[in-house]
């Protein structure tokens, strides 16, 4: 398990990295609109806090007793599909929370439809759209985050 210390301070570190990646990918893209660059800002930090503890969890259950190499890719993979499944799964919840308005009465066979198509959709847009936001700076503090780890693994 990794202390609480360790998930918590990267948590953090990791939600600043990938708030800012989101941030300069926003501003880069001239987004003028103050109000949803600090949502979608905080969108992806969000699901990068959630997502870090998970992610360093798996990384170190899947490098236990192997080397540092091992540790190196289990981190990268790790780190990279939890964040990008909470972060994706916050937006696809924010994407279902707008739309709910025009859906149908709950737990109907109908609302059942457009509750997994309206997240599907979400899902697809946030690959699409989302994940370029990642891109340079997320990217490479996913790289230093698996370099910190494969270093603490030995």
């Amino acid at each position: 398990m990794p202390s609480t210390v360790a998930a918590l301070l990267g948590a953090l570190l990791w939600a600043v990295a990938m708030g800012a990646s989101a941030l300069t990918g926003l501003w880069l893209d001239n987004w003028e609109t103050p109000e949803k660059i600090r949502f979608v800002v905080l969108l992806y930090a969000m699901g990068a806090a959630l997502a870090f503890p998970f992610g360093l969890f798996a990384a170190r259950l899947l490098s236990l007793g192997r080397p540092s190499e091992v540790a190196f890719a289990a981190a990268f993979i790790c780190l990279l599909a939890t964040t990008l499944a909470f972060t994706g799964g916050l937006f696809a919840l924010q994407y279902r929370s707008y739309y709910a308005e025009w859906h149908a009465e709950a737990f109907t066979v109908l609302w059942a439809f457009e509750l997994v198509f309206t997240s599907l959709t979400a899902l697809y847009q946030f690959v699409v759209l989302g994940v370029r936001l990642y891109f340079p700076l997320g990217f490479i503090a996913l790289a230093v985050a698996s370099v910190w780890f494969a270093h603490q693994q030995r």
